[in-house]
């Protein structure tokens, strides 16, 4: 009788490689999607989540950060706790006790404007401005007014 020879079956290394991204990709697009829904900011706005961090924070994260960042988180949350006024006068405060901050002073006060139309709405907000950096605290309550 004869044999029959039997075909032997090899395995191609693309259906390899088929089979185990079948089974990896779909773990590591769960993993991603995972992570980038763990990073969005869900609160609302950015400025809302620096304007409720605790003084605990500001001080365990002051070492990695820049002093002018620093500062202005520490007065926004002195505006949040206070009123406008007291933040408005230690930013001065500050600048006159270290000069380097002065280049920042613009950015942080209208960062303080902004803040202040939030807690307080525009017209309020606006009663509190002085010229602290070239009255950039009343530009922060105009822009935010917008």
């Amino acid at each position: 009788m004869t044999r029959l020879h039997k075909p032997q079956h090899r395995r191609s290394p693309a259906l390899g490689i088929g089979r185990t991204l079948a089974l990896v990709l779909p773990v590591v697009l769960v993993l991603s999607g995972t992570l980038a829904v763990a990073r969005v900011n869900w609160s609302g706005s950015g400025s809302d989540s620096m304007l409720t961090t605790s003084a605990s924070d500001v001080s365990t994260r002051a070492d990695s950060r820049a002093p002018q960042d620093v500062l202005r988180d520490r007065l926004l949350l002195e505006l949040q706790e206070e009123d406008p006024g007291v933040a408005l006068t230690h930013l001065q405060e500050e600048i006159h006790r270290s000069p380097s901050l002065a280049r920042h002073c613009v950015e942080v006060a209208r960062s303080l404007g902004r803040a202040a139309v939030q807690k307080y709405g525009a017209v309020k907000a606006q009663s509190y401005a002085r010229p602290v950096c070239d009255t950039s605290f009343a530009a922060g309550v105009a822009a935010q007014d917008d």
